[in-house]
């Protein structure tokens, strides 16, 4: 028997912006409901010039569609999609806690090295995640492929209590949604992260994920770029000709069993590269062959060392809190005066 819908209208109250990239903003949020209730979340908003371009926001709805149901303890959670006059939000988990680019540069600023044994221990929650996308079946019963296409340390969150969550599926492909790199005539994802394959513009699949891990678990151990090169021209030929430099001499002290994984995953043909989950098999190996404690609660210790000053939840003392009723956008604009006050009210724009 078809079960009746239940009408939802979602009201918001925006904290405080947390990032803005090229194609969203993203802020920390409350999720208002009846009785007092409130749930904090983290909200991505399609910037409006690109909420103009279908390509980009079939991009955005992809996004949402796409992770909905990645439900997935190393993966942050998608709850709702949401458009109040033509502005479209993502209402997702808010992740109370570093990216792993902040806990590169951290250490970077700090002069130390991050501990091998938890550099591996990143990456291995990595690629839980991206094994468990790549191999989704969706409730129809079909398997999507999901290729994130976007592994890079802005993208890897860490909380607060030592858990790693995979965020971002921007600019994923499945096997049923779109594609905007348009038949490869444009490059999906951060130059320096690209596989050989997508760099070249070519088909890539799910291995292509597997090589962006392994130039992050590169970075974490280097704290340093492995592919510099800013000309696009030059980055073709660093990433997908150049063969890869003396990873030993780039990383100090690096083992040689730990090499032989980084290779693997960075090797310029897809077909000799291991699966996210081999190569999360061989990491989780690896540690335990180092006789480490590599864990959660290791990974905490390690942030409330690296971060002192912002290892506390935020407060609701936030004087620029603003509260938004999605829900009653109607009154809102005539409330308003024009709806240029009205989106710097609600989005900080």
């Amino acid at each position: 028997m078809e079960q009746p819908e239940l009408a939802f209208t979602g009201r918001f109250r925006l904290v405080r912006k947390i990032a803005e990239g090229g194609m969203a903003t993203v802020y920390e949020a409350e999720q208002l409901g009846a009785e007092g209730f409130t749930k904090r979340v983290a909200l991505k908003v399609i910037h409006p010039r690109y909420a103009k371009r279908s390509a980009f926001l079939r991009a955005f709805i992809d996004e949402a569609k796409l992770s909905a149901n990645l439900m997935h303890g190393n993966i942050v959670q998608i709850f709702q999609l949401g458009e109040v006059a033509g502005d479209y939000f993502i209402a997702m988990e808010y992740i109370q806690g570093p990216t792993v680019r902040q806990l590169i540069d951290r250490h970077r600023e700090l002069g130390r090295a991050v501990p091998a044994p938890l550099a591996a221990y990143i990456a291995s929650r990595v690629c839980r995640a991206l094994d468990f996308a790549h191999k989704f079946v969706a409730p129809t019963g079909q398997r999507l492929d999901i290729v994130h296409r976007d592994v890079s340390p802005g993208n890897i969150l860490a909380t607060w209590d030592g858990h790693i969550k995979l965020a971002d599926f921007g600019i994923a492909k499945a096997r049923t949604s779109a594609d905007l790199a348009n038949g490869g005539r444009m490059r999906m994802g951060k130059k320096h992260y690209m596989s050989p394959e997508q760099i070249l513009g070519v088909d890539a699949d799910a291995r292509t994920d597997v090589f962006s891990l392994g130039v992050v678990l590169f970075e974490l151990l280097a704290l340093d770029l492995l592919f510099v090169e800013e000309d696009t021209t030059n980055i073709v030929e660093e990433v997908a000709v150049r063969p890869l430099p003396d990873l030993r001499r780039r990383i100090l002290g690096l083992d040689p069993a730990l090499e032989s994984i980084l290779l693997l995953a960075l090797d310029h043909d897809p077909a000799r590269r291991p699966t996210a989950a081999m190569m999360g098999a061989d990491l989780d190996r690896w540690i335990a062959a180092q006789h480490a404690y590599a864990s959660p609660d290791q990974l905490q210790n390690h942030l409330a060392l690296l971060f002192p000053n912002d290892f506390r939840p935020p407060t609701r003392d936030d004087p620029h809190e603003t509260d938004t009723g999605f829900s009653a956008l109607e009154r809102a604009v005539a409330l308003t005066a024009g709806r240029a006050g009205l989106l710097h009210r609600w989005f900080g724009r």
